[in-house]
């Protein structure tokens, strides 16, 4: 990414090389390659440095917009301050701020991790769904290593969700999903699910 600087102020941002006209000038775009930096510099063109100081996971936080800067010889381009997403439900407004009638919720990132983990869960217990239509249908006993799988399953779900209940913040959420490494062993703070007796 390069920026055009005319007068001490950013005048044209390219977000990819281009063709482009400078006062009389046609220039083209392999400037961007061709040209060392002095050259680039010494009419204008400058890469953009970008810092990401400010630069939060899109997962929990909405990013503000870029900005761009000029000062010391070079371009930069940073972010400001993001902004938490909302982690509890929350009702729908128009322009006004007055809720919309009817009423539509929009899911904060509690529910929309907690539904991740019901489908996760129904996923994992689908595989095993016949052993129970057989025993209702025909009486046959399930391997009590389905039964203890499918027990654990439900518990580890209803044990995650409690953890994502219980976080107090955008922050504490989003800790419970960062896996580290200790010793050679990755986990995280919301463990995994149980093992599946099949592999």
């Amino acid at each position: 990414m390069y920026a055009l600087v005319e007068d001490n102020a950013i005048t044209r941002i390219f977000s990819r090389p281009k063709g482009f006209t400078l006062g009389d000038v046609q220039y083209p775009q392999n400037i961007f390659s061709l040209w060392t930096k002095a050259e680039k510099e010494a009419i204008g063109i400058y890469e953009v440095e970008q810092d990401n100081t400010n630069k939060r996971d899109e997962e929990w936080y909405i990013n503000a917009n870029v900005s761009y800067v000029f000062a010391g010889g070079k371009v930069t381009a940073s972010y400001g301050t993001a902004t938490a997403k909302s982690i509890a439900d929350r009702n729908a407004v128009d322009d006004d701020g007055v809720e919309l009638d009817p009423v539509i919720v929009i899911k904060g990132l509690k529910t929309i991790k907690k539904e991740i983990f019901d489908r996760q869960a129904a996923g994992l217990l689908a595989k095993y769904d016949w052993y129970v239509i057989r025993n209702n249908e025909a009486g046959t006993s399930i391997p009590s290593a389905i039964t203890d799988y499918r027990t654990a399953v439900r518990a580890k779900c209803n044990s995650m969700q409690a953890q994502v209940n219980g976080a107090a913040d955008v922050d504490a959420l989003a800790a419970l999903f960062t896996r580290t490494t200790t010793d050679g062993v990755t986990s995280r703070p919301l463990g995994e699910w149980p093992t599946d007796p099949n592999g």
